[in-house]
Order: C-alpha cells, then structure tokens, then sequence
C-alpha cells in the first residue's frame, strides 16, 4: 500500500468490492482496497535528482578546449534507448560541471539502466537550443553506463564511470579511456516527508437497515486528467457513526504536492463488497492542515445526479483534522547510503510432483534451446534486482524435497552439493548449482518449508548478534501446496522478529489458496501454534500463473512491498542509517 495507511494492521481486513452509490459508482476489486493500491505499484518510490560533472574528457576543438554536452537515456530490457534529458553546453572546458540536473523516479523492483553520451557541440550551434541540436552533427567525446541502483546504494551516492568509444562500451577488452564521468544521486525531500493524520466524522448518516454501520475513508488524489486513484486508507470502524480512525500516515510526494486536490471518501462497509457512499470531502493537504489549526469540522456532501450534471448535496456530517503533523524520516535509501545491505537467498521445490527433469513437460526441463523454465526464470528476474544490494554477491542457495546420492530425503540440502557451505559466486552461480542438481539428486517429497525458513531465519540471527547492517531476502519457488503449514506458520512466526523478507513464488497449475494464507496482505497476521501472533508481515506470495500474461512481472508482484518492510523492521526497531 506504499506508505499511507493506518497503523492499525488488523484494520486492513476486507475492505473491497464495488462501492454502490448515490450518483457516484466508485468501483474497487473484489479483494481487499490495499491490494488494489499494491496491485497498481504503489510502493514507497523516490524522486531522485542527477547531476553531473566530468574530468579528463578529450579536446576535440583546434584553437579551444572542447564544448561538451550530456545526453541521458534510460534503457529498456529489450536494449531501446530513451532519450531521459540533456544538460546545457558548457563553454570551453575538459572538466566540466554541468548545472542541468534531471529527474528520474527511483523503483526497487526495476533495474534501471542509464545510458550517458558526452558530445563537443560544435560552436555554429551555441545559440541553439540544446533539445533541437542534431546528434550526427556534434562530435561525439564517449560513452558510459551504470545502473540506478549501483549510484544510490554509494555511501556518497556518486558512481564514476571511465568514457569510451561508443562501439568500445559494449563489450571490448581493449577500450580506451575518454575521460570519466561522474554522476551524483540527490534524493528529493518530498520522497522523506510524511504527513500524520487523525480523521474523526461526526453525525454520520446509517447506510444500514437491518445492521450497524461500519464508516471506513479511502483518500484519493486527483490527476490533470481528473481520475481519482486511491492512495490511502483507513480501518473500518463497526457500529459508529461518530467514529475516530487510528493514524494515516501519507507521504507528500504520493499526492505529489501539499496543493494538490484530494477527495476523501467515508464508505459504509458492506459485506458483499458494494459499500455504500456516505458523504465526501475535497481538500488539499494544505487545506486539512487549516482546517486543524481551526479545530473546525468540514461538511461532507453528495454527488447527486440532476440531468447531466452533478450538484453537490451538502450533509449535517462532518469531517474533522483532530492531528496534522508532518515529520521527515530516514528513506530506504537513506539506509542502504549508510551501509545496510540486502542479501539474497534462494530454496528450490525439487519435490516429485514437478515431474520427470528429462522430460519437457517437466517444470524443471532445461531446454536447451536457451529458453529459461519457470524456476529459472524467477531466479533471474528477482535476483538481477536483488543482487546490486549485495556488496560480495555471494549467495545461500539451498534444495529441498529430494534425495540427494545415497542419501535420505533432504528438505534442507545445499544446492552447490558442499556439505560445508551453501553460498554460490552471483545469479550465474545459483543457476549453474540449479543445473547441476537436477543431474544429481532424485525428486521426492513432501512440500515442506519449515527447513528452509528456519535455516534462512538462524543466518539473519547470526547477523543481527554480530551488529550486522543486514537484511535478508529469501526467495522460496515451490509447485506445490505446502505440507508442514503449521509448522511453516510457526517458523514465520519466529522469523517475524528479524531482518527477514520470505519471497515466494509459486510454478505450475497447482491450487494455491492454502499458500495465500502465509501472505497477510488480508490484514489477518500469522499465529503460531502456542498463539503468538507476528510482529509483522514478512511474506509475499505470487502464482507465478497469475503474472504470465505479460501485464506485471514477478519482480514487480514479489518486490513491490519489499522496501516498506524493510522500513518497517528498521524502524519499529529504532535502527538509524549511519550517516
């Protein structure tokens, strides 16, 4: 849900379906309203700034020193580039600070691959504004390349790249050195800032006949085009019609200004999932921040239909700010500039209900035509990201539902074959020791979990008793229903206490409704069997099925709420970044 919602976990429960109105039919999936807002990417995103300077860059002019000029591209996964901004030219110099600065939107779940290009314009095109200046007509001084994740995980976030030919940068052993670039990474303050807030209704009108009503709000901002999207929202309040929400915590930049228009919402929760309107409000930030300082209330009002148009129907109900706060804390990216890093892990399902490795419907057949299989490919796609978080790229990568050689079943067994150590050499090593395993083990059963997650949990405990600025990332791919669940449950449990993540993606055509029960996207945390509830949600499970259609992928379902429970355990805890 990014970074709004209330503090109250249990508040998140089934609140969705369509919101049956007075004139104004909102429509919300059949799932819960925080799932909406994650399925649609709103994860803690930051603003970042870039700029620029270089030394060392080549003299390209006969009677002065070289003019140059920076083009920034952003390059897609099928290798197109897109022009991101350019800077101004400065005048005769080889060591140039450029004043431009450009701004790109930082996202966990992408690897975000920028191109840089440094030009001399020649001096007939100085008066010529540097978006209308034609390439192929400037000289071209290098080129350099970097990874937007490589920049801000620096402890200065400035990454120094060596400019070479343009032919040079794709792969040549023997490129030479055109100077360096340097790229500076600022987050922007609004990416920090949040807003706390304590709404309370008053003289809320009954929606429900034959039952007590139950007042949620749901606070939108409305974009240039006029569409409201959903950014936050509060718990439902059962039988209240004078109800005080628990805080809502919105973070500036999600509504992108303090002036920018919201309309906040109050629905009545209905069980069938049409909720009905009860009134609305339209202020900005700034507005509910007055509105606070009055101690006044707002009087929501009606969409009502007359015509073609809509008036507005004022009600008795009223709205009030009873808190307005805005504080700035440390961002995901403050922590990872200060020396935490994310290091990644990864279990393999080699249960026999994959079927036959040798066979091409098997899940685990390595075509040999280059293309990867579900498990592969979900190494590949979440470990490309995970890996620039960790500084030795040296993994944990573990098997388990098999038979290794001469061996008992193992629900717990190192995918390299050691019986010393688990850690393989990059996304590359794991994929290798995948490979290999399945020429070296036999398939067998049952699903189970617990091993794996209490393996993955005792390594985060080890780190955290030895001071370790480290946070764990445990990426599960499984086919099946898991058949320990109370005793993955209790393990969850445990592991909710430390620096721990549990990513798992599910292959093949199983049922997996059991699986969802371990993601408490629902609002409902886990309990384990002596009735200890987490402390916090540590999960997120994906049907690897459900992210095939092309329109999301499994980075961006499995990551999207990463960074929020990072923050989450950093900060119930009071871990401060090191500056």
């Amino acid at each position: 849900m990014g970074n709004c919602c209330s503090d109250e976990a249990g508040g998140r429960t089934a609140v969705g379906g369509t919101a049956a109105s007075m004139g104004n039919p909102t429509n919300f999936p059949n799932d819960a309203v925080g799932h909406f807002l994650k399925s649609r990417g709103h994860a803690p995103f930051s603003e970042i700034e870039l700029s620029y300077s270089a030394s060392d860059l080549r003299d390209r002019d006969v009677l002065s020193k070289s003019d140059p000029m920076v083009i920034v591209y952003t390059k897609g996964r099928d290798g197109v580039l897109e022009e991101l901004g350019r800077t101004e030219v400065v005048l005769n110099s080889l060591n140039p600070k450029w004043i431009t600065k450009h701004t790109i939107t930082y996202q966990f779940h992408i690897v975000q691959t920028l191109v840089f290009r440094v030009y001399d314009v020649d001096t007939q095109f100085h008066n010529v504004d540097v978006k209308m200046l034609k390439l192929e007509e400037q000289q071209f001084l290098g080129e350099g390349s970097g990874v937007l994740s490589q920049i801000v995980t620096k402890s200065d976030r400035s990454l120094i790249l060596d400019l070479v030919h343009r032919e040079e940068s794709t792969g040549s052993n023997r490129a030479r050195n055109l100077g360096k670039l340097t790229v500076h990474a600022e987050e922007c303050i609004s990416s920090k800032t949040t807003t706390e807030m304590i709404f309370r209704c008053s003289d809320l009108e009954s929606r429900d006949l034959f039952s007590r009503s139950g007042p949620f709000l749901v606070i939108s901002k409305v974009v240039e085009s006029g569409i409201q999207i959903p950014v936050c929202k509060t718990e439902v309040i059962k039988g209240d019609l004078k109800p005080t929400w628990k805080p809502v915590f919105l973070n500036i930049q999600q509504v992108g200004s303090k002036d920018n228009p919201l309309v906040i919402e109050c629905f009545n929760f209905n069980s069938s999932g049409k909720h009905d309107l009860i009134g609305e409000v339209r202020k900005s930030l700034a507005d509910l921040e007055k509105l606070h300082s009055s101690g006044q209330g707002e009087n929501l009002f009606l969409p009502t239909p007359v015509g073609h148009n809509y008036q507005n129907k004022v009600l008795k109900s009223q709205l009030f700010v009873d808190k307005f706060s805005l504080s700035t804390k440390h961002s995901f990216l403050d922590y990872l500039a200060g020396g935490c890093e994310l290091n990644f892990m990864v279990a393999i399902d080699f249960t026999a209900s994959n079927g036959n490795p040798r066979l091409p419907d098997s899940l685990h057949y390595i075509d040999h035509s280059g293309r990867l299989n579900a498990y592969q490919r979900a190494i590949v796609e979440v470990g490309e990201v995970l890996q620039f978080y960790d500084s030795d790229k040296r993994f944990p990568a573990w098997g388990f539902g098999a038979r290794p050689i001469d061996g008992p079943v193992s629900h717990c067994f190192n995918l390299n074959g050691s019986s010393h150590h688990s850690e393989v050499e990059g996304i590359q090593g794991i994929m290798m020791a995948y490979t290999s395993a399945l020429l070296n083990v036999s398939l067998a059963g049952p699903t189970l979990f617990g091993p794996v997650i209490s393996n993955a949990a005792l390594i985060a405990s080890h780190s955290l008793a030895n001071s370790g600025r480290k946070y764990f990332v445990l990426l599960i791919i499984t086919d099946g229903v898991v058949t320990d669940l109370q005793e993955t449950k209790d393990a969850l449990v445990k592991a909710s206490d430390l620096p721990l993540s549990i990513l798992i993606v599910g292959v093949g055509g199983a049922d997996f409704k059991e699986m969802e029960i371990l993601d408490a996207d629902k609002g409902e945390r886990l309990e384990s069997s002596t009735g200890r509830v987490a402390s916090r949600d540590i999960v997120q499970f994906v049907p690897f099925r459900d992210v095939q259609s092309g329109e999301i992928s499994v980075v961006q379902a499995l990551l999207a709420e990463l960074p929020l429970q990072f923050l989450t355990y950093m900060r119930t805890r009071d871990i401060q970044p090191i500056s």
